[in-house]
């Protein structure tokens, strides 16, 4: 469980990217899903103890991240969205060298090694410099590591980001073999429904909506989608389009009007809580 009580954070810049934030994670796993600059990297660093809040207080399983960090670092896993592998180095030296570095006896990080790339099929692969391995077995080898640690909690920030289809398909997988609990953030609403119990959309710095999928869902029962080009008060801008949610019985009065209908997509969770109405 992760518990969010009024965290802010503002950079010396005099950035605001979180504005006060409140809520408690409970899904084993849960996504925050939303666009750049919606403070979903700021969190994750926040939790993983990896940034100090301005103010504010939060809690991982019961640990305080600012009076427990040592305690919380032994138990947690961060992967960064910029993480990147030494590319001299083998996926077995990686995980070996990573182990011991968490305290595990050489024999021990031997066998965990071994499990985890068995696991996560790079076991082939594992004396292969990984400048040699493609996008997805390098995020896969990551993943590879959470697995081997044991770690009761894993942060994994965009793990798929700027992957092919097939890459990111294979690191769904991998993280699907985890069996901590997890925290991840995601531009992509597929990979939030693919991999989530829990789904949390960000922006602005603020939470806009959470929920399982059923929950967010249904809020459009009984819904259609509206298109405009032309600006209407209070509907939601993406582009040059303008997009709003009635009922299913008013459609034949909007297609009268020359307005586009649409059914209800997995994509409007995104359109609906991930980005703030303009009007």
């Amino acid at each position: 469980m992760i518990e969010l009580q009024d965290l802010k954070k503002i950079y010396q810049n005099g950035q605001v990217a979180l504005k006060g934030v409140s809520a408690t994670f409970k899904g084993r796993v849960t996504s925050i899903i939303g666009r750049n600059g919606a403070g979903k990297t700021t969190l994750m660093r926040i939790l993983s103890t990896q940034l100090i809040p301005t103010s504010g207080s939060a809690k991982i399983n019961g640990l305080d991240i600012l009076k427990d960090g040592d305690m919380i670092r032994q138990r947690l896993v961060s992967i960064p969205q910029e993480g990147r592998p030494i590319g001299l180095l083998s996926p077995l030296e990686h995980l070996k060298i990573y182990l011991a570095a968490r305290g595990m006896s050489f024999k021990e990080a031997s066998n965990e090694a071994e499990i985890a790339l068995k696991k996560l099929e790079l076991w082939d692969a594992r004396n292969r410099p990984t400048d040699t391995l493609s996008g997805g077995m390098k995020r896969k080898l990551f993943v590879a590591m959470a697995i081997a640690s044991g770690a009761e909690t894993v942060f994994l920030d965009e793990p798929t980001t700027g992957l092919d289809p097939v890459s990111r398909l294979e690191v769904w997988s991998a993280i699907k073999e985890l069996s901590s609990e997890i925290l991840l953030t995601t531009h992509y609403m597929e990979e939030a429904i693919a991999l989530s119990d829990e789904i949390v959309f960000m922006d602005g710095g603020m939470i806009i909506k959470k929920g399982s999928i059923d929950q967010l869902l249904r809020d459009f029962e009984g819904k259609i989608r509206v298109e405009s080009t032309s600006p209407i008060e209070g509907w939601t801008k993406i582009g040059n389009t303008y997009i709003s949610y009635i009922n299913i019985e008013n459609s034949a009065e909007y297609i009268s009007k020359g307005f586009s209908v649409k059914q209800i997509t997995l994509e409007d969770l995104f359109v609906r809580y991930g980005v703030q109405i303009e009007s």
